[in-house]
């Protein structure tokens, strides 16, 4: 028994209520056991309980044993003598509020049938990394999909949360937090922190003054980034060296730049190279002015997809590296990587834009620029597919990803509608 099963039946009333009493041998009936409680405090609030005959409103605590009271020092905790009922799973120890008077205690072991808590273990003890993958098939779709809608919501709150939490750092600036998340996107996984730590070196009200000189942009960037060769004969190379020279000191940057070993060239492939990537995330700041803006004024998806598909200067299109040409041109930002950023960078960032100015037609505009983009291909979606889960889209992978992460891996089954419904119900 743990605590999440106990609450999963406390909250859907699995148990035998007929003739129910506590531990004290009182008479008790449930009216209404209350809401699950997120938030720090009882475990379900606003419980309706009659005891004894006499109605008592207040919170109920679940515990495996209610020794488990004292173990998490709720006696010292005035917020716990509102409790009105303390479900247990073993009653070890009389439990005492904070103002001297007993918790009347039920316990519900002998209450529960062991069908229930068989197929909560056979979940639990599942090598599949899909807990559920031998009976999914079994449950009805409508569950499946409703989860799946949960999830992508609940991943999309959760990324914009992180959108939020940049932007309270950096004063409700947006703009500037715009730039900041979509650099970190720009890293592509491998080059994501020194990507972060770029734009954080050279502010987006610096970058914004240089946007009609792509050559200015390019010497921040590769200047700050630690990445222009010291007395290089290339020609290219020497005028990024004499741009920066001018800018970081007029900025103050010289004494932030990066050291060279901080990107990551090594498993990518030379397209991917982090000199090619800020190569094309100059072109991107040169082209767009505004990050933010550009994306919430975008209504058609080709506009957004548009805006990714950049290429680089002239230099760029020729060399991976400073001072190497090479043999093919040097192919623009592809297709697979603008959906990435659209999907990485620019819904969570058009989600969070939408709850803060609460325009909802933001997060449908997200959710269909999703929808336009195919499914990644990966392990977790391939596992899905296999079950027989629709993977057509960035929508479905986004959501699956999410209920893989967050509801199969930690075996968070109750929570989930599949999981809940394989407990409760017989198997066919």
């Amino acid at each position: 028994m743990n605590e999440d099963l106990l609450s999963f039946i406390w909250r859907f009333q699995y148990f035998e209520k007929k003739a129910l009493h506590t531990d004290e041998n009182l008479s008790l009936s449930i009216i209404r056991p209350g809401h699950k409680n997120a938030d720090a405090g009882p475990d379900f609030s606003e419980a309706r309980v009659l005891i004894d005959g006499v109605l008592w409103v207040g919170s109920i605590e679940l515990h495996v044993k209610a020794s488990d009271w004292y173990f998490h020092e709720h006696e010292q905790n005035g917020a716990y003598d509102g409790v009105v009922l303390h479900v247990v799973w073993e009653n070890d120890r009389e439990v005492i509020r904070h103002d001297g008077t007993p918790v009347p205690t039920l316990t519900l072991n002998g209450l529960v049938k062991a069908s229930i808590l068989e197929r909560y273990r056979r979940l639990l003890d599942e090598k599949e990394a899909v807990p559920c993958h031998r009976q999914f098939a079994t449950v009805d779709h409508i569950r499946k999909y409703a989860m799946l809608d949960r999830a992508l919501l609940e991943r999309l709150e959760r990324k914009a949360s992180e959108v939020q939490q940049l932007l309270e750092t950096n004063g409700q600036d947006w703009e500037q937090t715009g730039y900041q998340w979509l650099g970190r996107h720009f890293g592509f996984k491998l080059n994501d922190a020194p990507f972060q730590r770029l734009t954080r070196i050279i502010p987006w009200k610096v970058i914004r003054k240089h946007t009609e000189r792509l050559l200015q942009i390019e010497a921040l960037l590769f200047g700050c980034a630690g990445l222009v060769p010291d007395d290089s004969e290339d020609i290219y190379a020497r005028q990024l060296q004499q741009e920066f020279r001018f800018l970081g000191a007029k900025y103050r940057l010289l004494d932030n730049v990066m050291q060279p070993h901080e990107w990551r060239f090594a498993r990518l492939r030379p397209a991917g190279f982090p000199t090619v990537r800020l190569a094309q995330f100059a072109k991107l700041l040169s082209n767009t002015g505004g990050f933010l803006n550009r994306i919430v004024i975008s209504d058609h998806f080709d506009e957004v997809r548009a805006l990714f598909r950049i290429g680089q200067s002239a230099y760029w299109r020729e060399h991976y590296t400073f001072g190497k040409k090479s043999r093919a041109q040097v192919p623009p930002l592809g297709t697979d990587a603008a959906h990435l950023l659209i999907v990485n960078a620019a819904v969570p960032l058009l989600v969070a834009y939408s709850k803060q100015r609460q325009q909802p037609e933001l997060l449908d505009k997200a959710i269909y620029w999703l929808s336009e983009i195919p499914a990644e291909d990966n392990r977790i979606t391939r596992e899905w597919a296999s079950l027989g889960m629709r993977v057509k889209t960035a929508a479905d992978s986004q959501a699956l990803i999410e209920w893989f992460n967050n509801y199969c891996t930690p075996r968070q089954c109750l929570e989930c509608p599949v999981g809940a419904a394989l407990v409760r119900e017989p198997n066919p």
